[in-house]
């Protein structure tokens, strides 16, 4: 095949492992040990691909990669116990069979939504090439998610930074139970002709050539590739599935005849490399190891609750910012500094988003001449929210520390799945083998007249419910800029909202503290009532308090961190006052005021210190109107807290 260390034998061998494992695990199921399977049968020819990679070279596989995976080292002990969901397999029985995963191997943890791993694996080759290597990244999908719109942004971002990736598409022309002759960008004419190469992925001497050429052309720096593997799915999606409701009888048998693994052992039976006796004594030793190494991965441990993958690493210890806010700072500026910063002091360290590059530095000026400062590592973004999320997932994972900007958080729904698929799950779901040390900041909230729905909201109970990552919101410069340095040197992905409102408001020399995550800052001390609140709220809460002071002492709370919180200091500020106000700019229903007032209500011990009925003052359940009647009519009001407030006294 023209390759310098191809061995053809242990191509087959690979092939018939493979094929073989997919038998043993449908027996398995069928005998009820195992809950699911994901077959890979017709797709064995494939694992030629593994052999035009070096070993420094990434993977980011799909579900359906198992031969090619094989040929790349992940051994079938690791899949076996994968497939049982074993506390030891890759995942710790957090995922399902086939979702691989191992960084000594670099092959980057699997996620179900085909097309996810795309953005991740073009922000490691990014880092590849920020580090002057000639390695190259290689990233799966099946045909049905080249609708998804990730794969186009993944095709753009790779094209216009002549990132080292080899996509490939292994089409089997069905997803699930549609065929997609018709729905594939490559039928649809949508993908140029010389940037798409379509490949015969039933013949390994085919995809070998394919891959050398496209990486070839990675290594040396001309940009990426777009496989178009042509094979067949020889069996049912997955084990919850049957082809035959959906596939006419010739089709299977068609198909069945264009068998790569059968027609590779005709091959080599033909061309004199194998003998019939020495194929069926292969087959017998093959078989025979795949059994034993089922039967002795069934015997290794199961999971427990109280074992399962933590979803973060160690909190940031603290540290006070390295810089002083001299005269007249704002949070904008404070941010700005710790930005300088990081930037001066790591050079792991990279700036992406829209517009952050002089002469806008972002469309509130938070990154303003630092792209004049630290030219290529300050990087204006494309306007898709889920290359920004999505490419941070990848240069963390590579190594990087990304702190990425996103213009408004109103704008963060098209990166949600890079943010609940990847950026969340990375840790939990590779028992920590993976991290994701990525910072995301950007300005939210409402209480500034003319943002209308799409630039007001504030989301952090939105980030708060997603297990796995860290949400802060600071109120005043300080915290800002404490909470922006301990972000940046977080283990674990942190989103930093900054309430507009209140981010121009000027302190003079303000001191710069350590600010931890998960700590509530006192604003001020009372003894009658709690009022528990944080970003712009705290003004309205602050106002509020003033105007109470004859009639009742309050104390005033600033979360900072909604996640994690300090529950602790809330319940000692309870048993200081006896009564409690949670204030939030997030809709009323399903607003994070509920999480503190349940946390408290449920335990019989904080119950006990409550002298009056917890009241959350929140936003109407309605977007914000971009008319400021409408915005100032649906956000807490002073005199809604200060109702509140007497109410509790009642």
């Amino acid at each position: 095949m023209g390759h310098p260390n191809f061995d053809q034998l242990a191509l087959l061998r690979t092939m018939l492992i493979s094929r073989e494992a997919d038998r043993r695990e449908g027996i398995l199921l069928r005998q009820g040990k195992g809950w699911f399977q994901i077959g890979s049968m017709g797709h064995e020819a494939i694992a030629a691909l593994a052999l035009a990679f070096r070993e420094d070279d990434w993977f980011f596989p799909y579900y359906r990669d198992r031969a090619l995976m094989l040929a790349r080292g992940y051994s079938l002990w690791d899949m076996a116990l994968d497939f049982f969901a074993k506390a030891e397999c890759s995942s710790g029985g957090t995922q399902m069979p086939c979702h691989f995963s191992s960084r000594r191997l670099k092959i980057f943890s699997v996620a179900t939504p085909t097309a996810s791993s795309l953005l991740p694996a073009c922000g490691a080759a990014w880092g590849m090439r920020l580090d002057g290597k000639d390695t190259v990244c290689q990233a799966s999908l099946g045909d049905a998610a080249s609708r998804q719109g990730e794969f186009f942004e993944a095709l753009a971002f790779a094209v216009q930074e002549r990132l080292p990736v080899v996509f490939c598409v292994m089409d089997n022309g069905y997803g699930i139970s549609t065929p997609t002759q018709r729905l594939v960008p490559s039928k649809l004419g949508l993908l140029a002709p010389e940037f798409c190469r379509r490949v015969d992925g039933r013949d390994p001497a085919a995809v070998l050539a394919a891959g050398s050429e496209a990486v070839r052309k990675a290594r040396s720096g001309e940009g990426p590739s777009l496989l178009w593997f042509e094979l067949d799915r020889l069996a049912s999606h997955t084990s919850s599935d049957d082809h035959r409701l959906y596939r006419d009888p010739q089709e299977i048998e068609a198909m069945l005849a264009r068998d790569p693994l059968r027609n590779y052992e005709r091959s080599l039976l033909q061309r004199g490399l194998l003998s019939e006796s020495e194929l069926r004594d292969l087959q017998a030793d093959v078989a025979e190891e795949v059994a034993s190494t089922y039967q002795r991965a069934e015997r290794e441990a199961d999971p427990c609750p109280d074992c399962a993958p933590r979803m973060f690493g160690p909190l940031p210890v603290a540290e006070i910012p390295p810089f002083r806010a001299e005269g007249r700072a704002t949070m904008v500026s404070a941010i700005n500094r710790a930005l300088d910063e990081a930037l001066a002091r790591d050079p792991k360290v990279l700036l992406f988003g829209e517009d952050i590059e002089d002469p806008k530095g972002g469309v509130f000026g938070i990154t303003k001449g630092l792209s004049t400062k630290y030219p290529g590592r300050v990087r204006n973004s494309p306007l898709a929210e889920a290359t920004i999320v999505g490419v941070g997932v990848g240069l963390a994972a590579y190594g990087y520390r990304p702190v990425f900007e996103l213009q408004f958080i109103d704008f963060l729904s098209p990166g949600w799945n890079q943010l609940t698929t990847n950026l969340s799950t990375l840790r939990w779901r590779t028992r920590g083998e993976w991290t994701c040390p990525v910072t995301l900041y950007a300005p939210s909230g409402a209480y500034l007249p003319g943002g209308g729905p799409w630039h007001s909201q504030s989301f952090e109970s939105h980030l708060a419910g997603i297990p796995g990552i860290h949400v802060a919101m600071p109120s005043n410069v300080a915290d800002a800029a404490g909470l922006a340095w301990t972000a940046i040197h977080a283990e674990d992905p942190v989103v930093l909202l900054i309430p507009k409102h209140v981010f121009r408001k000027p302190e003079v020399d303000p001191p710069m503290a350590p600010v931890s995550l998960g700590s509530a800052r006192r604003l001020r001390e009372g003894s009658g009532c709690t009022i528990v609140t944080w970003g712009n709220c705290t003004e309205i809460a602050l106002e509020a308090a003033s105007r109470l002071e004859q009639e009742i002492d309050v104390e005033i709370l600033d979360l900072r961190s909604i996640a994690p919180w300090d529950r602790g200091e809330v319940v000692r500020s309870v048993a200081r006052t006896g009564r409690l106000v949670v204030v939030h700019e997030d809709p009323r229903t399903c607003g994070f005021g509920d999480t503190v007032v349940s946390s408290i209500v449920s335990d019989p011990a904080a119950w006990d210190l409550l002298a009056g009925p917890p009241i959350v003052v929140a936003r109407k359940d309605v977007p914000i109107g971009f008319h400021p009647n409408l915005e100032y009519g649906c956000l807490p009001t002073v005199e809604q807290v200060v109702e509140a407030v007497r109410k509790t006294l009642r």
